[in-house]
């Protein structure tokens, strides 16, 4: 047994973020974590490897399309599987093992194990139970499958499955058109599989601005991804050489069905809170199965918090780091703070796809006046360059006070570019203070200058 200031159950991005940053601030800390390796979901079996999958496929279809037009001739390079998901996991292990390297560094004990709360101030692992003035809890997500299917992580797979295929399918059936299924659906694509996306609402990614999901949906298509939206899955089950899906259209009830060697099931994630013992210690929960907390992350029960994934709003990692270090601060006596109003979120595809801030469709629900400035990628001499010309930057202000009110990027880097403007927010930056800064010629970023400029009097190379 020993006694902490904090200690950490879980060590994903929220988890371990939150450990370093109390470590730092002078808290003796734990972090409890079950898997053999530091990084939670995202270090090990989300982001990070599928990043690596993206980024290898992505250099393939780069070959294959584009070498030839810049005069890099020879032989197209074959893939190799085995090799591919080996680098993959290399990528993996060399960030986790950066993890472990920052907890030594900062002076942090990795409790391995899986973690319960049998009273508040004890965090049990295994049959030793430590003593702790704060508990902050960090479980993070597991997938959400649909009622009546069975994932064998072979066949029928969640991302987990798709990252560690045996073989190279000839056809994906995709369910859910979210991030994690496009951007899985983008790997095997570019790997020669026929990819179909089946989708319950009407439009791919949810709450993505509709201009934006629209453009990205035709991008994808020109790709050759198959969309089926407005569909029921009614059916998911293994066959002699796979699966098959089965649906029903809401529009009109008809019946549809497909067989595929592999079923990413990709119906988004719900939080991970098995086994922490939250009833039995009256932690209030919320309908959907997140923790409740205070504007300071705490539950219900005074010295436990909860951030991350465990709790309300986007199931992201950045988002939970954020949360890491506001809840350190707390415990630690401070101010810790987190803008939930600018948080990007960015698909990993190619053309990358990031947001930030208010939709079109949020801004016209709520009554603001705005104004939008736009331009494509088209009009950006890099991005044509490079053979990424496909896509735009949408800017949108307040049509009286010109104050930034969000950004939609589809086009090449924009996971990178969006950041220009999340510091604008942040600052309360309007669209001219954008507009005015001079930006490097020739790079991606001009078009976010550009998309400001046409908040005003238009932008000059469209």
């Amino acid at each position: 047994m020993a006694d902490f200031d904090v200690i950490v159950i879980g060590g994903g991005p929220g988890g371990y973020v939150a450990a370093i940053h109390a470590a730092q601030l002078g808290l003796k800390t734990a972090c409890v974590e079950g898997r053999e390796t530091l990084g939670g979901t995202c270090l090990n079996i989300g982001c990070i490897p599928s990043k690596a999958l993206l980024n290898a496929t992505h250099q393939l279809h780069e070959v294959h399309e584009n070498f030839e037009k810049m005069g890099l001739m020879g032989a197209n390079p074959k893939v190799d599987w085995e090799r591919m998901l080996r680098y993959k996991d290399d990528v993996v292990t060399g960030n986790t093992k950066g993890i472990e390297f920052l907890f030594k560094k900062n002076k942090i004990t990795w409790l391995k194990g899986w973690g319960s709360i049998p009273a508040a101030g004890q965090v049990k692992v295994g049959d030793e139970t430590h003593n702790a003035k704060n508990i902050i809890i960090a479980t993070g997500s597991v997938p959400s499958v649909l009622p009546g299917i069975t994932i064998d992580e072979q066949v029928i797979v969640t991302s987990t499955g798709a990252l560690a295929l045996p073989k190279i399918p000839k056809s994906m059936v995709v369910i859910g058109a979210g991030v994690i299924g496009l951007e899985m659906g983008s790997v095997y694509a570019r790997l020669g599989a026929e990819v179909t996306v089946v989708e319950y609402l009407d439009a791919i990614t949810p709450g993505m601005d509709a201009e934006v999901a629209k453009s990205f949906q035709k991008i994808l298509t020109k790709q050759g991804f198959k969309f089926v939206l407005g569909a029921a899955v009614q059916v998911v089950e293994r066959t002699k050489k796979g699966a098959k899906v089965a649906w029903k259209l809401k529009k009109d009830d008809s019946a549809g069905e497909i067989e595929a060697d592999v079923v990413l099931v990709a119906t988004g994630r719900k939080p991970f809170t098995d086994g922490l013992g939250l009833e039995a210690l009256g932690v209030e929960m919320l309908p959907r199965g997140q923790i409740k907390v205070d504007d300071h992350w705490q539950t219900s029960v005074p010295g436990i918090y909860a951030i991350g994934d465990a709790v309300p709003g986007p199931m992201l990692a950045h988002k939970a780091e954020d949360e890491g270090m506001a809840v350190a601060e707390v415990i630690a006596g401070k101010a810790g703070h987190v803008n939930y109003g600018v948080i990007p979120g960015v698909v990993y595809s190619t053309p990358e796809v990031a947001s930030v801030g208010k939709t079109e469709e949020q801004l016209k629900e709520e009554g603001r006046a705005y104004k939008v400035g736009k331009f494509p990628f088209m009009g950006n001499a890099r991005a044509k360059a490079v053979f990424q010309a496909d896509g735009f930057v949408k800017l949108l202000a307040d049509k009286e006070t010109d104050r930034i009110l969000g950004c939609h990027i589809i086009g090449p880097g924009a996971g990178d570019l969006i950041h220009e403007v999340c510091v604008a927010m942040e600052f309360g930056a309007s669209a001219q203070d954008l507009a005015l800064t001079c930006h490097a010629h020739p790079t991606y970023s001009e078009a976010v200058r550009e998309a400001a400029l046409a908040c005003g009097l238009g932008a000059i190379h469209a």
